[in-house]
């Protein structure tokens, strides 16, 4: 459903309740993808042509299906729940769990396959992007290279006390997720969360001189942190956005108070400390059926007289109304509402 989604047209099916606006999500919360960084970087890269050459503007359909089919697409996973698409052009053999090297932005990066075959052009056509460009598997990863892995996860153990430490002499108020080294030391990426925009240049001057490399920092919402560190959901089962979601959606209070859920906190707030996506997952379905019921606080006419709409069941088709004369409350089916008869207050 569209998370910009206008509510007004429901708003007559609007319970009162408890305001849970603190676990909406903030405005300055933006995906990964979507947020500006900053860069201090001892890098000569190719010209801004060649970026936008390589952006994927070529336009989709049947025969960027029919190319991509013939190609051998693996998906691979990478620190921090991070993931991409590469062509295994060379025919290499490959399992699932195998570690390989790859095309990186700007170098080489190692990584573990997480998917092949029919599975990974069927995720790339629900995303969208089929026709735009891939990297390339370059090998399967050798013992020297688990090695080098292995010394890069030490020097990002050791990246995070003096990211903390340069935080606090700048007084910078920042929470750090995850730190990720690229494989060939190219890139140094800091994800971390924040409560308001931060002004972050100085740090990165620091860091930049103390690492030499191409430094990247990326304020992140908590959604996205909750996707890079990843949880047990309240269902006991992995959080979605880590086990199935691509995209994350803002989700609005209004989705759960339209469910006639209760409006309790402690119970819509996933592992991330905002409303839980799933609260999206049926949306569709109950904004359908309310099409069918009378407004909540509506008077209306059974064969027993005048009555107000106290609640709805969609699930059972029923009817919660008052009597006004004797203020019995009872269950009545909907199709013995007349909705003919339906008085707006």
């Amino acid at each position: 459903m569209d998370e910009s989604k206008d509510f007004r047209e429901y708003s007559e099916w609007l319970p009162s309740g408890e305001s849970l606006e603190g676990l909406e999500d903030k405005d300055f919360e933006l995906s990964v993808e979507e947020i500006e960084s900053v860069f201090v970087e001892e890098y000569s890269g190719p010209c801004s042509s060649c970026v936008c050459c390589a952006s994927g503007s070529s336009p989709m359909g049947g025969d960027f299906e029919n190319k991509e089919a013939a190609l051998d697409i693996i998906e691979v996973e990478f620190k921090a729940n991070r993931s991409g698409f590469y062509t295994n052009e060379t025919g290499i053999y490959l399992q699932l769990g195998s570690m390989v090297v790859v095309e990186g932005d700007h170098g080489v990066d190692l990584g573990v396959v997480a998917a092949a075959g029919d599975s990974v052009h069927r995720k790339r056509r629900s995303q969208g992007i089929v026709g735009q460009p891939t990297g390339k598997i370059l090998r399967v990863a050798n013992d020297g290279d688990t090695r080098q892995l292995a010394d890069l996860r030490r020097s990002e153990e050791n990246a995070v006390l003096i990211f903390k430490e340069k935080c606090a002499r700048h007084n910078l108020q920042m929470k750090l997720s995850v730190v990720e080294f690229q494989f060939d030391r190219s890139r140094l990426t800091f994800y971390f969360t924040s409560d308001k925009r931060v002004d972050f240049r100085s740090l990165v001057r620091d860091l930049a001189g103390i690492y030499h490399t191409r430094i990247e920092l990326r304020q992140i919402g908590a959604r996205d942190e909750a996707k890079k560190v990843g949880s047990i959901g309240a269902c006991g089962r992995e959080i979605c956005c880590v086990a199935w979601m691509t995209k994350l959606s803002k989700v609005n209070v209004d989705y759960a108070r339209y469910q006639h859920l209760s409006l309790n906190p402690t119970r819509l707030a996933g592992a991330c400390g905002r409303l839980k996506c799933c609260i999206l997952f049926e949306s569709g379905n109950y904004f359908e059926a309310l099409g069918k019921f009378p407004p909540l606080n509506s008077k209306v006419i059974t064969s027993k007289g005048s009555c107000n709409v106290e609640r709805i069941d969609i699930f059972n088709d029923r009817v919660f109304v008052k009597y006004q004369d004797t203020g019995i409350v009872e269950s009545v089916g909907l199709d013995e509402v007349k909705d003919s008869q339906v008085e707006n207050r």
